[in-house]
């Protein structure tokens, strides 16, 4: 008898849930810690604390869930638990041996369950290139959480890291996604994944992240290449065509944001400093906020009820994450009041909360 293939399951079905409650509940504790308003652990305590668990804690695990595919339940149960306990050990002892191993664990697991499938998988370059760029976001994951590599480039070099995993990601989800829409409208589209603008997109983001920590002016303008890039991509794509279609345009927005996001944070870093925070959060809230959520929502929605625009509450998530992504690109250029950072963080978990129901109404496919 053939021996019985090992059960498995959907990890975005179990990830998926834990990443938005997490988001949920320390995006708005570490803003609010931040202002003095409510008291937080050690790791909570500093700006460089609260993007670590926007990148290391929410944004990795939000990445293997997407990529993980289907896993099986030991091994997810491992992963989750390590996960759990490096976020434990680094919001009350940051400095501490235990939250750099756990860290390293998190970091390892992410690596050897993703990294070998694309270099297995992978034939054109571009696809190989996610290759060295998931062992890249891997190893970040375990730098950020070592005390002597706590320092802004690092956190710089993170963040471009998963601008370009959301560049290659969000375009491969959106191209043929908008592309079947113009389809069933008889509206031709020539132009789809752009494979010469994807090749010198990625091309130009690995001279940027190499250059970040040596030569941050020709880095600048790696970014900005790519922040035009990405606009004339979504240009091309003639995304006029779907105002019927909520779900492809909260994606447009969420790649929009992203092209918007590293123009700005070029300009930061080449000429106007004070449009570097602008230029982060267009990255960080914009672009992986809205991005995440909405992919996150079209997963769970698609694969349970074959219909991404079944709740309105879906597309509510994304419309509040916009909202929050604009109010805190505005105080950072200081067309808000520093108020509005109250505003942002309820509107982040508003969107939360949203993308919590969505998935509370998929629950059954997830077994």
């Amino acid at each position: 008898m053939a021996a019985k293939k090992p059960k498995t399951v959907f990890a975005s079905g179990y990830i998926f849930p834990v990443a938005a409650l997490y988001a949920f509940m320390i995006v708005p504790w570490s803003v609010l810690a931040l202002l003095g308003v409510i008291p937080a652990p050690p790791g909570l305590l500093s700006v460089y604390g609260h993007a670590h668990e926007l990148l290391a804690g929410y944004g990795i695990l939000v990445v293997a869930g997407y990529l993980l595919g289907k896993i099986r339940p030991l091994h997810l149960r491992v992963f989750l638990a390590t996960w759990l306990l490096a976020r434990v050990s680094f919001l009350w002892a940051p400095t501490s041996a235990l939250a750099m191993i756990t860290a390293l664990a998190v970091a390892a697991f992410v690596a050897w369950f993703t990294v070998p499938r694309f270099a297995r998988s992978a034939k054109k370059w571009r696809n190989k290139s996610l290759v060295p760029l998931l062992a890249l976001l891997s190893l970040m994951v375990f730098l950020v959480s070592v005390p002597v590599w706590n320092t802004h480039k690092v956190l710089l070099v993170f963040i471009a890291a998963l601008a370009l995993l959301m560049f290659f990601m969000g375009g491969r989800t959106l191209a043929p996604a908008v592309a079947g829409h113009l389809i069933k409208q008889k509206i031709p589209m020539p132009a789809r994944v752009q494979p010469n603008v994807e090749g010198a997109g990625i091309i130009f983001m690995f001279l940027a992240i190499a250059l970040l920590p040596l030569a941050p002016a020709v880095a600048a303008v790696c970014l900005g290449i790519v922040g035009c890039l990405v606009l004339i991509r979504m240009w091309r794509w003639q995304l006029w065509h779907c105002a019927d279609r909520i779900d492809l345009l909260l994606l447009a927005a969420g790649y929009a944001w992203l092209g918007i996001g590293l123009i700005l944070l070029g300009a930061g870093l080449a000429a106007k400093p004070q449009w570097l925070t602008a230029g982060v959060h267009a990255i960080t809230v914009g672009a992986m906020g809205v991005l995440t959520v909405t992919i996150m929502v079209r997963t769970q929605v698609v694969r349970r009820f074959r219909d991404a625009n079944l709740f309105a509450t879906s597309h509510m998530a994304g419309a509040l994450m916009n909202l929050a992504a604009l109010v805190r690109v505005g105080q950072a250029l200081n067309v808000l009041p520093w108020a509005s950072l109250y505003v942002a963080a309820a509107l982040w978990s508003a969107a939360m909360w949203c993308l919590l129901w969505v998935i509370w109404q998929c629950r059954e496919k997830q077994a």
